[in-house]
């Protein structure tokens, strides 16, 4: 399983990778520190030109350069790259965010806890769940 991280707080990055590291589901974790990276890995664009195509994406809405709700936008009007299941994982709660990135087609909105017990769970479920039970389309 490929995965793509958008992600620039770089602990939340660390703890991610060790969780995933110890799940039983093999995959590989590629990481975007901010909206513009992002776009380049799923687009396939210069050095990222044999990155393979996530089965998924992490999704966090408060990046540089361009943000998460941006990302989004663009990921869903893309017919390349529309059918990727992308997870809002976020520290955002606010209502305008949800109804927002839900509008945008989100497959999924995650508040991250604060707590890294709890972290660390939420991140099990979400492997659990979309590498477990779900099938997805497979991408070249």
């Amino acid at each position: 399983m490929e995965i793509l991280l958008v992600e620039d707080n770089a602990a939340d990055v660390r703890l991610t990778q060790e969780i995933l590291r110890k799940s039983k589901t093999p995959c590989n974790l590629h990481v975007a520190r901010d909206g513009e990276q992002a776009m380049q890995m799923l687009r396939r664009k210069d050095k990222y030109h044999d990155l393979p195509l996530p089965d998924m994406v992490l999704l966090d809405l408060n990046l540089p350069l361009k943000d998460g709700r941006e990302v989004l936008a663009e990921v869903k009007a893309d017919p390349e790259l529309r059918s990727i299941p992308i997870i809002v994982l976020t520290t955002s709660r606010a209502e305008s965010d949800i109804s927002a990135c839900y509008g945008l087609h989100a497959n999924s909105y995650i508040a991250k806890p604060v707590d890294l017990g709890e972290f660390e769970q939420v991140v099990e479920d979400i492997r659990r769940y979309w590498f477990g039970r779900v099938q997805l389309p497979r991408h070249n």
